[in-house]
């Protein structure tokens, strides 16, 4: 199995809730979004909190179902969310349609110049789902500098801590 098909956790506690972080990072840029919501949704301040990481076409219903809140995050291609994204929301949306309603969710979206398209597409399937927004949509447009940075560790930690009950 390859590292990108793996997925990686970090365990506070064994009765932790569980974030589950679906993604789609084909580039540096995107990589490092990634990271930076990670460190939000790790921080130590935020008690009881599995965050749980895999890659968008490696994850599974299974992970869905076991998960207490979300964090999606992919590219925005040709006006419309990364084909690896759709795919995760092809293969979850029915199995886990009525199981995951009311569970938090955000969404962080990077685009060369306009990532409104990809926003949309991933709203109209979360709504569906009945999954609850945590924190405002993240978009991300151009290069990722210090200020973005921020914003990606404060919807990672947002997200953890509505999951953990905090919020």
């Amino acid at each position: 199995m390859t590292d990108e098909a793996q997925s990686e956790t970090s365990d506070r506690s064994e009765e932790a809730r569980t974030v589950l972080v679906v993604h789609h990072t084909p580039s540096p840029s995107t990589r490092e979004i990634l990271e930076a919501v990670l460190a939000g949704a790790r921080d130590p301040e935020i008690p009881g909190v599995a965050v749980r990481v895999v890659p968008a076409l490696g994850a599974t219903v299974p992970d869905v179902l076991s998960a207490d809140g979300f964090l999606f995050g992919t590219t925005a291609n040709f006006g419309y969310m990364s084909g690896a994204l759709k795919h995760f929301f092809d293969t979850v949306y029915y199995p886990c349609l009525d199981a995951v309603a009311g569970r938090p969710y955000g969404l962080w979206v990077h685009g060369n110049n306009d990532t409104a398209g990809a926003v949309s597409s991933v709203r109209r399937l979360v709504t569906g789902m009945g999954l609850v927004q945590a924190a405002a949509d993240l978009e991300i447009t151009g290069p990722v500098d210090a200020k973005v940075r921020e914003q990606c560790y404060e919807l990672g930690a947002v997200v953890a801590a509505t999951a953990a009950g905090e919020i």
